[in-house]
């Protein structure tokens, strides 16, 4: 079979250097292997071996693992990855955004509704197979999560806090009627996704590595009620900054007609169908020339409670104030991490109720989230009124703020926090 004829519906990866070798005498083909590199040490990291599913070859390639196979190209992988494992992938760094670009491996795990989480694995990227009547298509069972990896000047790669994504996720699927992964599982996974995409994790200084894992109902059920059965899986992609303003001020348009979350409902989990119900909002909002949205509570529509996909904060001297998590917010962990930095700081922080008419008379304001870090608000709009907050870029609070949590991520400072996960 000629190697075309094998490759032909194979997941591209268009940056892949290919090897030149053209056969095999193996009936089964050792995973690649990749290695992770610190400053004392190199440590050895291999992926399970390529599941073998016979094909017919009778020209000069001969790959038993190809056909309808999740690694395909796994032979050419394997030649070439012992030598790049270690190589950036061959992209403009510096000009990342923040979009899916496909990468080499993602991690899957299954299970039953009653069942637990086990047999997880890292297969090549690329679609996956769903029942048209699967869960998370039908009657939205599905949460998702999001944390980063930071590589450093040393070569050393750094995770922030995947415990508490962990936990979150482990919240959330009880809300929603699904098993989770142990925080254990979920870790280990993480690791071994991003070992596995170690190429993909920018240079320092020119962005993150955003990991994005998913839980949702994958079994057929056509009646209302819980899935059959459940996927847990994990992607990631290398990403710059999020709002296109990068680390400049961003404008944002008080929303009190639509609502993200109500009382009792599914707000303060991770859950798909909050995002897709901000998408009208946010899509006027963007047409009308603003960055993005800031949602009013649905009951007294005066109370803040969150940007489309941060928190927000609002800074008067020395107290720093933000929404309290009363179900309806999703209790983010930068939001956590910047309350305990900014605490450990001296700033008195306030979890509270924050009306709407305090964005009028505050010193600053600024959002945070995984995929914002800390992102500065130079305006909000409220039922016409644009409050300006600053000149240019961040306030002196948000900063301090920024400038502390990012060194803390990128293993620029002493992780007194212990927050820090380092691959090793």
């Amino acid at each position: 079979m000629e190697i075309n004829a094998v490759l032909a519906h194979s997941q591209p990866n268009y940056l892949l250097r290919h090897s030149s070798r053209s056969s095999v005498s193996s009936t089964a083909v050792a995973a690649p292997t990749f290695f992770h590199r610190s400053s004392s040490q190199r440590t050895r990291f291999s992926p399970p071996l390529f599941h073998k599913i016979e094909v017919s070859a009778s020209a000069t390639y001969r790959n038993v693992n190809e056909a309808n196979s999740p690694f395909k190209s796994a032979v050419v992988l394997a030649d070439s990855y012992s030598s790049e494992a270690s190589e950036l992938a061959e992209i403009e760094w510096d000009n990342l955004g923040f979009g899916v670009i496909p990468t080499d491996y993602m991690y899957m795990m299954k299970c039953t509704q009653e069942g637990s989480f086990s047999g997880g694995e890292l297969q090549r990227f690329g679609n996956i197979e769903l029942s048209p009547s699967a869960g998370v298509l039908n009657y939205g069972q599905g949460l998702f999560e999001g944390l980063k990896a930071y590589r450093k000047e040393d070569d050393t790669i750094l995770l922030f806090r995947p415990e508490e994504n962990a936990l979150r996720m482990k919240q959330g699927a009880e809300r929603m009627c699904m098993p989770s992964p142990t925080v254990e599982q979920f870790v280990e996974a993480v690791k071994e996704t991003v070992l596995a995409n170690k190429r993909w994790v920018p240079p320092p200084g020119k962005g993150s590595l955003y990991i994005r894992p998913l839980l949702m109902g994958s079994g057929a059920v056509l009646g209302l009620a819980p899935a059959p059965e459940y996927t847990f899986l994990i992607y990631v992609s290398p990403v710059g900054n999020y709002f296109k303003e990068g680390v400049a001020p961003i404008n944002l348009i008080v929303e009190d007609k639509l609502h993200r979350a109500t009382p009792g409902g599914t707000g303060g989990v991770k859950t798909i169908g909050n995002y897709a119900a901000v998408l009208k909002a946010q899509s006027a909002a963007k047409a009308n020339g603003y960055s993005d949205v800031l949602y009013l509570d649905c009951v007294h529509k005066k109370y803040l409670e969150e940007v489309s996909s941060c928190n927000i904060f609002v800074v008067k001297g020395n107290v720093i104030s933000t929404p309290a998590i009363k179900g309806t917010i999703l209790p983010g962990i930068t939001r956590k991490s910047i309350i305990d930095v900014a605490r450990s700081q001296g700033f008195q922080v306030e979890e509270r109720l924050v009306e709407v008419e305090e964005l009028l008379d505050a010193d600053e304001v600024f959002c945070t989230g995984t995929a914002v870090v800390v992102s500065p608000v130079g305006s909000i709009t409220y039922k016409g009124k644009r409050v300006s907050y600053g000149l240019d870029g961040f306030g002196a609070v948000s900063q301090q703020l920024y400038s502390m949590l990012t060194r803390l991520q990128m293993g620029l400072t002493d992780d007194k926090m212990n927050w820090t996960v380092e691959l090793n």
